[in-house]
């Protein structure tokens, strides 16, 4: 049976090895086929990083793509069933690095747009990809900054489809039209190394930070809210004492992460957090880094327009989730766009053995492009 366009493409992308936040020529694989349908490319290089920005037509609405082609590291090849890099299909399924994360999606966003200009070549409004090699990494160079240099030039994103993988159990059973926000923390507790024979002469910083731990773990933050679960504390690394047996340590250090939902504030976690260190009698210092801010998106015109191509294309209505981890979505709502994300199953991936239905990739793009319909006719 002959490979379809989507599939042919997924498999040029998964052949690149762009582990974050290389992209290793995918881009311009991309670029190569959007050009040919007349879209105008801005490549943005920004530390080190690759991004372009393609479009096509000024007018409005203007409806955005939104991915990226870098990937995690494969982890432990010998672990893996086939190369990860050298794509293979085995039972129906496409096995390798990106398949799910998203390089199908990225696959289905150019042949979708190929289907839907080759029926309507004179459509309203504009359509535009924004992709970056930046968003498995620390995404300070990718899609945040494109957001900048979009606003710089005036450009204004009405409608924005990111490729994330958001399915649950089924394809199709899950678009996502929000994120909870990431808030981390490093705290060093100051102590004073000594004896373990006599702590009298030192401060275990362990033993101090110890109350505080307890409260900030059995502390509620908010209740949630509809769209979001309550907002969860997790400490990530936690580390102390010089590795022998009779020396109490001098300091310890510990990492922590919040997932906070729209019922609290960044401002709020901080200050009740150094409130209860404070209460503790602690010496620290604390260090904040916000990855991102939550965002929810109303139900609108892209909402209606995605929910109707998933039932048009799969026969199946999709539930709506603010689950899981951040996405670059948080980057683009904040300017105002309506903003969900849709892909394949999410069960796979940063996993060994990553992989996609191969029947999933032309679905997914045929949602893709009924959604412009929808939008743009």
């Amino acid at each position: 049976m002959p490979m379809s366009e989507t599939l042919k493409l997924a498999m040029q992308l998964m052949e690149r090895p762009s582990v974050t936040p290389r992209d290793e020529g995918c881009q311009q694989l991309l670029i190569g086929r959007l050009e040919r349908l007349g879209f105008q490319i801005e490549r943005l290089h920004f530390g080190g990083v690759d991004n372009f920005w393609a479009q096509r037509g000024d007018a409005r609405p203007l409806v955005a793509f939104a991915g990226h082609t870098d990937v995690v590291p494969p982890g432990p090849r010998e672990q893996w069933t086939s190369d990860p890099f050298r794509p293979q299909i085995r039972d129906g399924l496409l096995y390798g690095r990106g398949a799910a994360d998203m390089k199908g999606s990225l696959a289905a966003f150019v042949t979708a747009i190929e289907a839907f200009l080759g029926r309507h070549p004179q459509h309203a409004g504009a359509i535009a990809l924004l992709i970056t090699s930046d968003e498995e990494g620390p995404a300070v160079d990718g899609t945040v900054r494109v957001m900048e240099w979009l606003k710089a030039e005036s450009r204004i994103i009405d409608y924005c489809v990111v490729g994330e993988p958001s399915c649950q159990t089924q394809f199709g059973d899950t678009i996502k039209i929000g994120r909870r926000g990431s808030l981390n923390g490093q705290i060093t507790v100051h102590g004073v190394q000594g004896h373990i024979a006599y702590p009298q002469t030192g401060h275990n910083p362990i033993h101090e930070f110890a109350p505080a731990l307890s409260t900030l773990v059995r502390t509620e933050w908010d209740k949630g809210n509809r769209h979001f679960p309550p907002t969860s504390f997790q400490i990530s690394n936690i580390h102390a004492g010089t590795g022998a047996e009779n020396v109490t340590p001098g300091q310890l250090t510990a990492q922590f992460n919040f997932r906070f939902s729209t019922a609290v504030t960044e401002e709020e976690l901080r200050r009740r957090v150094e409130e209860v260190l404070r209460s503790c009698g602690l010496r620290y210092d604390l260090v904040w880094r916000l990855s991102g801010q939550p965002f929810l998106t109303a139900h609108g015109r892209l909402l209606e327009a995605l929910r109707l191509a998933v039932r048009e294309t799969l026969g199946m209505e999709p539930s709506l989730s603010t689950a899981g981890g951040t996405s670059d979505g948080r980057f683009i709502a904040p300017t105002g766009a309506e903003v969900a994300e849709f892909g394949p199953l999410n069960h796979s991936i940063h996993r060994i053995d990553e992989c996609i239905a191969v029947a999933d990739l032309d679905l997914l793009a045929q949602v893709y492009a009924r959604t412009l319909e929808h939008l743009l006719t």
